[in-house]
């Protein structure tokens, strides 16, 4: 694939159907729907791949850009901190700060891929029917994980309604594992190729395996509140043997240079605010953890020679005393341009393999997964040594705990999701682990926030709605619980 040919097509959105043809806002209550604008610079017939390759972009850059993941999802899992403009660090959060995850997924992302779909039906090509309905069931993912109850069944239906009902989250889980099943029935290696795709460069095969795995996944994440289900769905996938089996298999965006760049090389190319965090900073040293040098970067300033986190939540004065400077940045790994947007890594296929067979749901070797997901995280960064990685292994503060197979995970499985925060997110409030403490500064005291807030638009362009589904869940602030988050 000419991958540059498509990203020539991204950076130039008159060249693509974008979602100024097409509303798709479920966000909107207006009288007055625009269906398509005419603009004489758009695209009279747009093409399915290049719908497809701002679908995966838009997905990626939501993922990994700021407002939901390192000014949020990575400051509450203290993974990243701050050392200026510090009030997200503490939790200082309002009915904006959240929107770019539920504006760009609701009004862009699911726009390209809806028109993707319907162009891949009517030129009967059935693999971009089938690499939407995974793409939709991933960006659907992120919005519940983050949300709880969010429009599901009805989002995109602007022809029959300019509103739509937010659906329980137990019933979005569930509608992602059928969307999924129905992706596989559309996915065929042996079918109609397809053009644009950024993520698996085209390979049927590996979108198959990304859709097993993020049924896996989701069976994970419901296990706690939805155990049947849970156990259904696991050996499924694993009686399939259709999983993300390799790093060369992980579900990545690839970046390319500026200004086609990571979300977090763009933020760094202008901006001083953020570091690494003095939490993860002291387990990697206190694990001898050899990912280190490549989650952090050394400070600045010559004299100093060890890494130097920031702790979470510190006020503004506090955090600029310790200097910028004096601490550490996320290493150059991911302040590279061409960074990739990890979305399922192969580690974390095996973590969740662990996790499953230590919860009964599978009958796999738990002890023996938990060491592979290691390996694969390491691996993963280029840490390949087999006696480093033994003696890694076999520390006592790694080694396996059958007896609390949540903290061995769930500590394992926060320092491989470094980078990916909304993932670290959701695994941190579903496994309990590590133990975190609230920021130094926060503005709730010792409470840490488990779920982000809606958008404030939708008190307004979709206020029924709105209502009920906070009336259903709870109320709509940082601390209510989600259906999944059952301890």
């Amino acid at each position: 694939m000419n991958y540059s040919k498509y990203q020539h097509y991204l950076l130039n959105p008159g060249l693509l159907l974008v979602s100024s043809m097409l509303l798709f806002a479920v966000t909107s209550c207006k009288k007055e729907l625009v269906r398509i604008n005419k603009n004489p610079n758009e695209v009279e017939n747009p093409q399915p791949d290049y719908l497809l390759g701002a679908a995966e972009k838009n997905g990626a850059d939501v993922y990994w850009g700021q407002s939901s993941n390192f000014a949020s999802s990575e400051l509450i899992t203290q993974q990243w901190a701050m050392i200026q403009y510090t009030d997200p660090d503490r939790y200082i959060f309002n009915g904006n700060s959240f929107s770019t995850l539920w504006t760009t997924i609701y009004s862009s992302t699911l726009t390209d891929i809806k028109v993707m779909m319907e162009l891949g039906e009517k030129q009967d090509n059935n693999n971009y029917v089938g690499v939407g309905h995974v793409l939709r069931a991933w960006n659907f993912q992120l919005l519940t994980d983050a949300f709880g109850n969010v429009p599901y069944s009805q989002a995109g239906q602007i022809e029959q309604s300019s509103v739509a009902i937010y659906d329980p989250q137990k019933d979005v889980y569930a509608g992602l594992l059928k969307e999924l099943d129905t992706a596989l029935t559309d996915l065929d290696p042996a079918g109609t190729p397809i053009e644009g795709d950024l993520i698996y460069n085209n390979d049927i095969s590996n979108w198959r395996r990304f859709a097993n795995s993020l049924k896996l996944r989701i069976a994970l994440r419901i296990a706690d509140a939805d155990p049947a289900l849970a156990k259904t769905t696991v050996q499924e996938v694993l009686t399939g043997k259709e999983l993300i089996s390799s790093n060369d298999q992980t579900a990545a965006f690839i970046y390319g240079a500026s200004p086609n760049w990571n979300p977090v090389a763009a933020n760094f190319s202008t901006r001083n605010d953020y570091r690494i965090s003095k939490t993860i900073v002291d387990k990697l040293y206190a694990l001898n953890d050899p990912r280190l040098p490549v989650y952090a970067s050394l400070p600045e300033n010559p004299e100093i020679t060890k890494y130097v986190g920031v702790p979470n939540g510190l006020t503004t004065s506090d955090a600029n005393s310790l200097g910028l400077a004096n601490t550490s940045k996320p290493g150059s790994y991911f302040l590279a341009d061409n960074a990739p947007a990890v979305i399922e890594s192969y580690s974390e296929v095996l973590f969740l393999r662990s996790e499953a067979a230590a919860r009964g749901l599978s009958s796999e070797d738990a002890p023996s997964l938990y060491k592979q997901a290691i390996t694969a995280s390491l691996n993963q960064y280029g840490i390949t040594d087999a006696t480093q990685i033994t003696a890694y292994l076999n520390q006592p503060g790694v080694k396996y705990d059958a007896q609390n197979y949540k903290k061995s995970i769930g500590v394992q499985k926060w320092i491989a999701l470094f980078g990916q925060g909304l993932e670290a997110f959701a695994e941190w409030r579903r496994l309990d682990y590590p133990v975190l403490t609230a920021a130094v500064s926060g503005k709730y005291g010792k409470d840490i926030p488990v779920r982000f807030i809606y958008p404030s638009t939708e008190q307004t362009l979709n206020r029924k709605a709105y209502k009920a589904a906070v009336a259903a869940q709870g109320t709509d602030d940082l601390f209510t619980k989600l259906w999944f988050d059952k301890y």
